[in-house]
């Protein structure tokens, strides 16, 4: 299986690379933040400014012009279509179905507080059980669907307050 990364520039551009992309790069590496690129016979001298391996986010100076810029690996893309994210589980007020199934058992109850990584419910897809865990500390405001029910992906099941 091959890595696909989605690469952000300044909010502006969005590029797909690959392993295999990334690996046909003509450069060498200066020290640990600096680079010399080579890209249709034109010389670049690229710096790592800042980097927050964190969320994944780094300031590329690339020829004394600075860019900001965002990468995805494969999980991250995977974890962003399932409407979940990295550093955001404190803005999430809601669970929806991340994809179609068998709702298998709900772990909660309507008033009951929760701690973050707390399992909240079991939803069968393809022949899979899939423990869907609380984003976040809070308490069970509604459960939208019971026990047994078919949902369809993005289908509402539990509200925080």
């Amino acid at each position: 299986m091959h890595n696909t990364y989605k690469v952000g520039v300044d909010k502006a551009f969005e590029f797909d690379l690959t392993d295999q992309d990334i690996s046909e790069i003509n450069s060498i590496k200066n020290s640990d933040t600096s680079y010399h690129i080579l890209y249709d016979n034109k010389s670049y001298h690229a710096e790592i400014a800042q980097s927050d391996f964190t969320s994944k986010k780094y300031s590329i100076k690339v020829n004394n012009t600075t860019y900001q810029v965002s990468i995805a690996n494969n999980l991250d893309i995977r974890i962003a279509e399932m409407g979940f994210s990295v550093g955001s589980s404190k803005q999430i007020n809601a669970i929806k179905a991340p994809m179609p199934g068998l709702l298998l058992d709900i772990q909660v109850k309507v008033g009951q507080e929760v701690n973050e990584d707390d399992p909240l419910l079991i939803l069968e897809a393809m022949k899979m059980e899939n423990l869907i865990l609380s984003p976040r500390n809070g308490v069970i405001k509604a459960i939208s669907a019971t026990k047994g029910d078919a949902v369809d992906k993005g289908q509402l099941l539990i509200e925080f307050e």
